[in-house]
């Protein structure tokens, strides 16, 4: 096999007449590894599918997902027919598979997806995957992804300073998503402020972490994961908007210091997930500053509005954080999954993180180790004179990482920071006029604020302004019974929408122990890309369906409240639905 020699600067040059370093010198396949410039075209057809399920979208007519929407996982099994053969199928049956995942699944591109903390991605989002494809490399070492750990590094640190955070070692490195970058930032925390728990563990420490009420389910997860116990999350109670309230947080702390425990990290949210709320971060940044806390902001969702100058004062304060997390494939519409854990000081990632790999990590190859502090429950002084990392695995909990910031990089590039502010602040106003519809009409019930903080707008469907069961209700009494029923009003109201073309979600009250029996309230989510006809339709969709369930359901709790033989006398009979 003859394997040639190539200069990366200059293909021209060959073999030992290439000046350039070694690092751009690499090896030319032999040709018939050259497949792929002769397979790509037999790819046409299921580049055509594509096309069309795009183009699909455009069309209101069109399903929203197949008539199979609700279907059970096994029934779901046996539409497919799924099989992995012995001999390949070759194009034919790649196709075949194709259209099948295709029909069967949620069309996220279509104007009436407006059921999740995301929606549809964009051209230079579909550009950035197939690149990422083509390319196929890793972004653990710069060594095979010097373009890619570069173009991450510039990234992360723009997106830092929209928060404030101008540093020279300030930036940001691309993580799994959400979850993740709030587990990366807990180890990050307890790894700094107790270095020693990095080699020899939790050990006698009963370390405590707080999050809102309304904080993301993540947090306990990551307890769980690190060794704390889900016990270790503390909650904090909210206002009314949904927001931590800072002396309850305040509260916990001396809580925790009188027991003996280790509070060493607070959570706060920029967007929760149910009504979008972000918390007072100047008022929690002075808390922990005061008891020596780590204060990581989540604004997997709405962190995004640091691209807006008319929402970026809710962002305020969000400067005096030591971490923050932003899922662009939330509200930018970036492909899934592309998020970011920013810093305003990377140093604090690479100390808490980085592990001898020699086998990969050559950086320090002639350099002794960054050591490690044993400080106890205090930020200990960085190395001010440590060398800046282009390994950025050696920041992460992981090795092998996909180079999502990319799909960032390119969409940023395409339309601009000005382009992401006119998306943002139009889907900010296309919430506000939905939640203006629903609180003048008389048969909503708005549950969010008006302009929402967020893009969520949360209501209930009431005719008349009442719940199927409000408050004192003489048929069901019981609050739990009563929130089950009420439920049921928005649960079957958004399965029978989804033939009209829309899907959203729902959300039970939590936080607001009066609002437990109202049950499930109707959570939709605007986009970047969703328009006022589209919130229109929605709430016509709603009033036609709305009266058929609301009669089935009373006409199904009447005939269970009627007293049964052998039950007379002992009350009237709960309807539990």
């Amino acid at each position: 096999m003859n394997i040639v020699g190539v200069c990366s600067i200059d293909p021209k040059i060959q073999g030992s007449n290439c000046k350039c370093s070694g690092r751009n010198f690499f090896l030319v396949p032999p040709p018939h590894s050259n497949y792929i410039l002769t397979a790509l075209p037999r790819f046409s057809q299921a580049s055509r599918a594509l096309v069309r399920y795009y183009r699909a979208s455009e069309n209101r007519a069109v399903d929203l997902i197949n008539e199979h929407y609700g279907s059970k996982p096994e029934e779901l099994q046996d539409i497919l027919q799924l099989d992995l053969p012995e001999q390949g199928t070759g194009q034919t049956g790649l196709v075949s598979v194709l259209r099948k995942v295709l029909r069967y699944s949620v069309n996220t591109w279509h104007q009436g997806f407006l059921d999740k903390l995301y929606a549809s991605t964009n051209a230079p989002g579909v550009a950035s995957e197939l690149i990422l494809a083509a390319l196929n490399t890793n972004v653990h070492v710069y060594q095979v992804s010097p373009a890619l750990s570069v173009i991450e590094k510039h990234t992360g640190k723009r997106l830092a300073a929209l928060f404030g955070l101008n540093g020279p070692r300030a930036g940001g490195i691309s993580v799994q998503g959400g979850s993740a970058s709030n587990t990366t930032s807990i180890v990050i925390a307890r790894n700094n402020l107790y270095p020693n728990t990095k080699t020899d563990g939790n050990g006698d420490y009963k370390f405590v972490l707080f999050t809102s009420a309304h904080g993301h389910y993540s947090i306990e997860k990551a307890a769980q994961m690190l060794g704390l116990g889900s016990s270790a999350a503390w909650s904090v109670p909210i206002d009314k908007e949904g927001r931590m309230i800072p002396s309850e947080l305040e509260k916990l702390v001396q809580k925790a210091l009188s027991e003996n425990r280790t509070p060493f990290y607070v959570n706060a949210t920029a967007g929760t997930t149910v009504l979008g709320s972000f918390d007072p971060f100047d008022d929690i940044a002075a808390i922990c500053k005061k008891y020596n806390l780590w204060l990581h902001i989540d604004g997997s969702w709405g962190g995004s509005f640091a691209f807006s100058r008319r929402q970026r004062h809710k962002l305020a304060g969000a400067e005096k954080a030591n971490s923050i997390a932003i899922n662009p494939h939330k509200m930018l519409g970036v492909p899934v999954t592309c998020s970011f854990l920013l810093a305003s000081d990377l140093r604090q990632f690479h100390r808490a993180n980085t592990l001898p790999a020699g086998y990969l990590f050559h950086n320090n190859d002639d350099e002794d180790a960054v050591p490690v502090e044993n400080g106890i429950g205090g930020f200990s002084e960085l190395n001010s004179d440590s060398p800046e990392i282009w390994d950025l695995a050696d920041l992460t909990l992981q090795c092998g990482r996909r180079a999502d910031s990319l799909k960032l990089f390119l969409s940023w590039t395409y339309y601009g920071t000005a382009g992401y502010e006119r998306q943002i602040d139009n889907a900010c106003d296309t919430a506000a006029y939905l939640a203006t519809i629903i609180q003048d009409h008389p048969d909503f019930i708005l549950v969010s604020q008006n302009p929402t903080p967020c893009l969520q707008v949360c209501f209930y469907y009431g005719p008349n302004g009442k719940l199927l069961h409000p408050r004192g209700d003489s048929i069901v009494s019981d609050e739990n019974q009563r929130a089950k029923a009420n439920s049921k009003v928005t649960e079957q109201i958004t399965h029978a929408i989804v033939g009209r073309g829309f899907m959203v979600d729902y959300a039970p009250p939590s936080g607001d122990e009066k609002a437990v029996g109202d049950g499930k309230f109707f959570r939709c989510v605007i986009n970047v890309q969703t328009t006022r006809e589209t919130v229109e339709g929605l709430v016509r969709a709603i009033e036609e369906v709305g009266p058929g369930v609301v009669k089935g359901l009373l006409s199904e709790g009447a005939s269970a409240v009627k007293k049964r033989p052998g039950e007379q006398g002992h009350g009237p009979v709960v309807h539990r639905v």
